[in-house]
């Protein structure tokens, strides 16, 4: 399969290589030392200006994917150190879940306006004009801006007839919706845990790829391998990102080639949150006993709610997200079961070490980890084996994966069962557009409203940890949900939601 990207590539080959050590190998700390030079095998770089770098950056990519932290950069450490603590079954994600890879980062201009070539030194100077700080003159024949007395208005940008001046932003920083990312003393990209909320859209847009976040493939393969009863719970994003010709039975297929016990569709917990949320809205939001309601399926969202606009954090609903009521469910069932979470969320990873939560979702990996699990062990989903399966979720649940798609579900079973409910829906994608959409309903502009917020412009087929393109993945969502036999899930579904508790 394609993939989107070079940075999406390397990725890949670490997690590749780290699950084929855990599968295979009976030296962990030597061949895991040895993978920065299976990405750089020889003396030509591939990827910078020298193989050292590269394997430095590899070098720490594989402590993430080890779920380590970054080695220090002024102290002489191997690649394996900690590697002992981590070569169990047992393990949960520390903080901070997003990095910057000192030497991957280029130290990217923020916030700078620069003159390209385009510029003709026409008679108008415009630039000049529009500047209100004298920053723009003319030197050699072409404009030239004076970074020490620029203030970053963009006046002779918008000026210019050619366009000949360039904005340059860091990517990372204009991706972050929450303003979390900064410049440390050396003109490097920092994160501030304090304000980030782990949705890792910085991650994905960092052309270099200097931001990863930690994986737990490793400890999972050493609790299949110890023969725990691990179960996988799929997320509704799933389908498409394995090829068009991933079938649910040859993804099932595939995932217990891969050493798991059995596989349940976390749309089954979509349902149970959307029934749930909806006697929430009729009961509370309408009858005018609470102001509004904030889905909670979305981690980033959530959590932006909780760090940002405290005083609002009551209305995010407690009904439990898909992943944990699908946890839950498996749990009561099969209380010796280890839960895997499989998604397109890095959130979710931090989610599932909140106290509340990590006693019934034991690990959490993405599709792109999932991915490099299945080439270690040279699984082609596609060419799997079709097992029969029994989907239970509706078309409602598995519509949670795109942006709008929680909303439309919770409106169209309150017109199923509560027809003579009025129902108002907003919803908001990108963490910038929550953000102003909180700021609306902390005004009472959206009062007796649901209100969606999702992290991931595009909602969870967007996510940082999807493989396949989010307009293309949207597509495949929508044709499933439409061919769903179930539209809505049964209104019975609020005793279970009863039955398996509250997020607290």
């Amino acid at each position: 399969m394609k993939s989107q990207s070079v940075v999406t590539d390397l990725r890949r080959k670490v997690f590749a290589a780290v699950a084929r050590v855990a599968y295979e190998s009976e030296n962990v700390e030597g061949d895991l030392e040895e993978i920065p030079f299976l990405i750089t095998p020889d003396e030509t770089p591939r990827y910078r200006e020298s193989i050292y770098r590269e394997r430095q950056i590899a070098s720490e990519r594989v402590r993430l994917a080890m779920g380590l932290s970054l080695r220090p950069a002024n102290k002489p450490v191997h690649i394996t150190a900690g590697v002992d603590k981590s070569t169990i079954a047992e393990k949960y994600y520390e903080p901070p879940l997003m990095q910057v890879i000192p030497s991957a980062c280029d130290k990217c201009p923020d916030n700078e306006y620069y003159v390209s070539d385009q510029c003709r030194n026409c008679v108008s100077h415009a630039c000049i004009k529009n500047c209100p700080k004298e920053a723009v003159s003319i030197v050699d024949g072409k404009a030239f801006i004076d970074q020490s007395k620029c203030i970053k208005c963009g006046r002779c940008k918008a000026a210019c007839p050619y366009d000949a001046i360039a904005h340059h932003v860091r990517p990372c920083a204009a991706a972050c919706g929450v303003k979390a990312i900064s410049s440390d003393e050396y003109g490097r990209a920092h994160i501030d845990t304090e304000k980030c909320v782990a949705c890792g859209q910085c991650m994905s847009s960092c052309p270099f790829g200097a931001i990863a976040d930690k994986s737990q493939i490793f400890q999972l393969i050493q609790a299949i391998k110890k023969g725990d009863e691990v179960v996988a719970a799929v997320a509704p994003a799933i389908i498409g990102q394995f090829g068009a010709k991933a079938t649910p039975g040859r993804m099932k297929s595939a995932l217990l080639e891969l050493g798991f016990k059995d596989v349940y569709e976390v749309a089954v917990g979509a349902d149970v949150g959307c029934i749930a949320e909806a006697h929430h809205y009729v009961e509370e939001v309408a009858t005018g006993k609470v102001p509004f309601l904030f889905t909670s399926c979305c981690p980033a969202w959530a959590v932006l709610v909780k760090k940002q606009f405290p005083d609002l954090a009551s209305e995010v609903s407690q009904e439990l997200t898909p992943m944990v009521a699908t946890a839950r469910s498996i749990k009561v069932n099969r209380p010796d079961a280890r839960v895997v979470f499989i998604g397109p969320c890095a959130a979710k990873k931090l989610e599932a070490s909140r106290r509340t939560v990590r006693s019934y979702v034991d690990f959490v990996i993405t599709f792109e980890e999932l991915a490099g699990m299945f080439e270690a062990k040279g699984i082609n989903v596609e060419k799997a084996e079709e097992l029969p399966v029994r989907l239970q979720a509706t078309g409602a649940g598995r519509g949670y994966a795109c942006a709008g798609g929680v909303a439309s579900a919770i409106e169209g079973s309150i017109k199923e069962y509560f027809p003579d409910t009025e129902v108002k829906i907003q919803h908001a994608e990108g963490l910038a557009d929550c953000r102003k959409i909180i700021m609306l309903a902390k005004a009472g502009k959206l009062n007796g409203y649901l209100i969606e917020g999702m992290g991931c412009p595009g909602g969870c087929v967007a996510g940082v940890g999807t493989i396949i393109p989010p307009e293309r993945a949207k597509i495949v969502v929508e044709q499933t949900v439409k061919s769903s036999e179930e539209k809505f899930p049964a209104k019975e579904m609020g005793d279970l939601a009863e039955k398996l508790g509250k997020m607290n």
